[in-house]
């Protein structure tokens, strides 16, 4: 408005300075939006622990190899490195925690100060509340339905998420080592990525010393692994084959997929195939249970009404009709002649009603020769 007074673009308004003081309601209605909330250009942070962002994400559609729907990603303030924990149900989050929180603080002799979190109820609870108060740890929780106050943990959920959806799509393992995949991403990632204000990785933020990276392999390739558990004879094979799915924690070992056996284990003995390109479906009976991991998924088969194959079709047909055989009960046939001209019945089956009927010559060949013939010689009735 004022625009137009100062410029005369208009004629009929009164030549007065308009204001605006915020107090239109109807105006408020229409316009309203989420307030912003602006990231810290300089951190405040200036030691590990000091600060740990937290959140949950889950429940993922397919369980993992072990049974897993939820991952608990923790992240340092400082270093923003990152850990990962896999739960079945929310449940475990204080459990965790609690390990976790008393087994970091003694890793590098520093304590927890500050927690940041969201309000779910796996990190607002009875459990969580007397462990902090105990430990002397202030919680900080983001307004309810606001996740960008979390933002740290929320960006690292995303960052985690697409590394392991592109793993998995580069080498062609089906989602059900998902968990495995978000596992060595975050490894992978607390080595690898640099940290702006200190331009050093994660790792050597948090540890104090540099990664070594000349152990790491690409995820997925094919393996095979030395068997050193069976006893074996004299001309079996020494080796299983199986796929790489990322790095032991607590030991110098690879986490490996082993084919015959069906599970994850940790092993040194490997060796790779970086130049053997994975093939979706490969090996016997491809990498896991498909009745296990339908019932994992709570799939449901549904049988199609109509097919579209004619030979589908026809095939359905064919075993429905054998199936309507098997479960029609008895039946019982009478068989009668074909009328013809001549009167049915001699002269001596007239005078003697007694005497039964008697087929003549013709049909008496016909009832012994033909008994199955469909040409409306004879019918039949059920329940007779």
């Amino acid at each position: 408005m004022n625009k137009l007074v100062k410029g005369n673009l208009v004629r009929g308004l009164p030549s007065k300075l308009f204001k605006n003081d915020q107090t239109c309601v109807a105006c408020q209605k229409g316009k309203q939006h989420r307030a912003s909330c602006k990231s810290k250009t300089v951190s405040s942070i200036s030691q590990p622990l000091h600060m740990l962002h937290m959140d949950l994400f889950g429940p993922t559609f397919v369980k993992s190899l072990m049974k897993k729907m939820y991952c608990l990603v923790v992240t340092d303030d400082y270093s923003r490195f990152s850990w990962v924990f896999f739960l079945a149900t929310k449940d475990e989050t204080s459990g965790i925690l609690k390990s976790f929180i008393t087994g970091v603080e003694n890793l590098i002799d520093q304590r927890v100060k500050v927690i940041r979190c969201d309000n779910g109820t796996e990190f607002k609870n009875k459990e969580m509340n007397q462990f902090c108060e105990r430990k002397g740890i202030k919680r900080e929780f983001s307004v309810a339905r606001t996740p960008q106050q979390n933002g740290v943990a929320e960006r690292k959920n995303r960052t985690l998420i697409e590394a392991a959806r592109t793993m998995l799509a580069d080498s062609k393992l089906p989602t059900t080592f998902w968990a495995e995949a978000v596992n060595t991403a975050c490894y992978v990632q607390n080595r690898v990525l640099v940290t702006k204000p200190h331009n050093k990785t994660p790792y050597e933020l948090f540890l104090g010393r540099k990664p070594a990276l000349g152990f790491m392999r690409p995820f997925g390739c094919p393996v095979t692994i030395l068997n050193t558990i069976d006893h074996l004879g004299k001309f079996d094979g020494k080796a299983d084959e199986g796929f790489f799915v990322g790095y032991s924690i607590n030991s110098k070992a690879f986490r490996v997929f082993n084919s015959r056996t069906r599970i994850v284990e940790e092993n040194l003995h490997v060796q790779f195939s970086e130049n053997t390109p994975n093939i979706a479906g490969s090996g016997p009976n491809w990498l896991f249970d498909i009745d296990a991991l339908t019932k994992s998924m709570n799939y449901k088969p549904v049988v199609a009404g109509n097919q579209s194959n004619g030979n589908a079709g026809t095939k359905a047909c064919d075993d429905a009709g054998k199936a309507r055989m098997e479960t029609v009960p008895g039946k019982d046939y009478i068989l009668l002649p074909l009328w013809t001209a001549d009167p049915p019945f001699s002269q001596s089956s007239k005078s003697s009603p007694d005497a039964g009927f008697k087929p003549s010559g013709d049909d008496e060949k016909k009832v012994t020769e033909e008994p199955g013939k469909e040409g409306g010689d004879y019918c039949s009735r059920e329940g007779r």
